[in-house]
This record gives C-alpha cells, sequence and structure tokens, in this order.
C-alpha cells in the first residue's frame, strides 16, 4: 500500500483511488450515470454530499441503480 492511494471497494470490486479522493471521484471512476444512491459503509450520503465526503482507506462504496418494472 501506498501513501498515495487509497484501496476502496466499489460494489463489491477493488478500485485505486489517490489519497484525498472523495466519493464524487469514486463515482466518476466507476462510471455509472444517473439515477442512483450512494453509500459508504452503508451509510447513505445525499447527492450534494459527494464532493465534500472524503474516502478513506478500505472504505466500502455501493452505488445501487433503481430497477424499474414489477
Amino acid at each position: 500500500m501506498s501513501d498515495t492511494t487509497l484501496q476502496v471497494l466499489i460494489n463489491q470490486a477493488p478500485h485505486t483511488l489517490p489519497t484525498g479522493a472523495t466519493l464524487a471521484d469514486a463515482v466518476a471512476l466507476a462510471g455509472i450515470q444517473p439515477p442512483f444512491a450512494a453509500a459508504v459503509n452503508l451509510q447513505f450520503v445525499p447527492r450534494g454530499q459527494y464532493a465534500q465526503h472524503a474516502l478513506k482507506q478500505d472504505d466500502h462504496i455501493e452505488l445501487i441503480a433503481p430497477i424499474t418494472g414489477g
């Protein structure tokens, strides 16, 4: 592990981000398109806080898109 990178899980897949990365950076890396909801370590994060939500080593990020139909 390096002091300049973070290892995180995005939807159970390992990813490397730079130290100081935010949830917005993780969303951009994942390439998911709205609408979706985001949670870090099972805690919902409102869309307006993605750029301020700093990530930490080994955070578990879930990006969940709604499923339509029935």
